[in-house]
């Protein structure tokens, strides 16, 4: 997955290179420190403050099917060392089916310097950093670099309100610890996270947990999030490979999220998983009402309703009884359920074959409506006794001319029924 990251970055970035204005770039990334005078032993944030240009995007450390993340290589006095950068919680961006996890807007990074002891104040740290990133838009990317560089001075440690303000709401848009264990388990290509979360807390509906834990999930895949309890229960397609532990966030809305570690274990069903599996009877009969009324209502529609008058005609004609009325309504409902199945079976094998087709796409070729229109005038006109035509042993089936028509009769306006008016369905 790395590799493919890496290619489709590159590949993306080799055409758009040019529609980049020369000196211009699309997102820039200011340093700042939380304070300009750490003490010494201690601890300093920087905060790598990004400003993409409209349209543009930056990514999150896994930034998802595609995209790189940011590369850090640092120039810092002896004994100044620089921890993993922190991200905040990032948006999704699905684009051709390809899940990137973004930053849309500005945006601020955080990387912890730790001060070694033993600095006499006045001591002067210069800081120097080279970032390696990539910048998109919905189309084309572009890789940057941006050297950044503060200049540090032993001192007190002493924080400015107005810095230490700019910082906590900086800090609002991490994740916070959940403080809790998860536990996730992968069956049957599925991968199932359970993770503790009071009932009382919010979750938006658009909820999502974003993998830290690279191919353990598959991105693209939709993820269901279900409550049970004080658990949250994450399902989605499993990635390639099975991690040992897997890392995320827990984004619950509004920019906030949870980060949490999940270690193997068992994960039971849900209680809103075990309802989602029942059958909601008042809604199937609800559905089945809808699909006989649609029944109904399609038998008036011009496809269909010409061959139900000649079925009706039929009928008229041979004064059939009861038994033989339920025996021809048999063979009718036995040729629609015939013919639709064939239709199926073969569009099916022919897309299973790589052909993109469809039934009905022949309706959007005017020769063939203008065909159709034609017949339908002409068969019109024969019945209302403008003409008179040789029809054919089938025809006279369908019209109850031919003395061996019945059952036969009847199953055959029933596919030829199914077989025009499926086109209008």
């Amino acid at each position: 997955a790395e590799a493919c990251r890496v290619i489709s970055g590159a590949c993306w970035a080799i055409a758009p290179v040019s529609a980049q204005p020369v000196g211009q770039d699309n997102l820039t990334v200011d340093l700042v420190a939380e304070t300009d005078r750490p003490a010494a032993g201690s601890e300093v944030t920087l905060a790598f403050v990004a400003k993409p240009n409209p349209g543009w995007h930056g990514y999150w450390k896994n930034p998802g099917d595609a995209g790189l993340d940011t590369r850090l290589d640092w120039t810092m006095p002896a004994g100044v060392t620089a921890g993993e950068l922190q991200y905040p919680v990032p948006d999704r961006l699905l684009i051709a089916g390809i899940m990137n996890y973004i930053y849309k807007g500005d945006y601020t990074k955080f990387v912890t310097l730790k001060i070694p002891a033993g600095l006499a104040v006045g001591t002067a740290l210069p800081i120097r950093v080279r970032a390696d990133y990539l910048v998109c838009t919905d189309e084309i990317c572009v890789p940057e670099i941006e050297t950044l560089s503060i200049d540090l001075t032993v001192g007190d440690g002493t924080i400015t309100a107005a810095r230490r303000a700019q910082f906590d709401d900086w800090r609002r848009a991490f994740a916070k610890p959940l403080g809790s264990e998860g536990t996730f388990a992968v069956a049957d290509g599925v991968a199932r996270i359970a993770i503790p979360y009071p009932a009382s807390a919010p979750l938006a509906d658009d909820a999502y947990f974003f993998p830290l834990t690279l191919e353990a999930l598959n991105y693209a895949e939709p993820q269901k999030l279900t409550r049970d309890g004080d658990m949250v229960l994450v399902e989605v397609k499993a990635g390639p490979k099975v991690p040992e532990r897997l890392e995320g966030i827990l984004a619950v809305g509004a920019g906030q999220g949870f980060s949490l570690s999940a270690s193997p274990g068992d994960v039971a069903a849900s209680a809103s998983g075990d309802a989602a599996g029942a059958i909601d009877w008042s809604a199937a009969l609800l559905a089945f009402g809808g699909a006989l009324l649609g029944g109904l209502i399609l038998n008036i529609m011009p496809c269909v309703f010409p061959i139900l008058s000649l079925k009706a005609l039929s009928l008229a004609k041979s004064g059939a009884s009861a038994r033989g009325a339920r025996i021809e309504a048999l063979a009718y409902t036995a040729g629609v359920v015939l013919v639709v199945l064939a239709l199926g079976g073969l569009m099916l094998g022919l897309r299973a074959g790589g052909a993109s087709v469809g039934w009905a796409f022949q309706l959007t070729d005017a020769r063939v409506i203008l065909f159709l229109m034609l017949l339908v005038l002409g068969i019109a006109l024969n019945l209302a006794g403008v003409f008179e035509l040789a029809t054919p042993k089938v025809v006279g089936r369908l019209a109850g001319d031919s003395p061996d028509s019945g059952w036969s009769g009847a199953f055959t306006t029933g596919a030829l029924a199914a077989f025009i008016a499926t086109p209008c369905t």
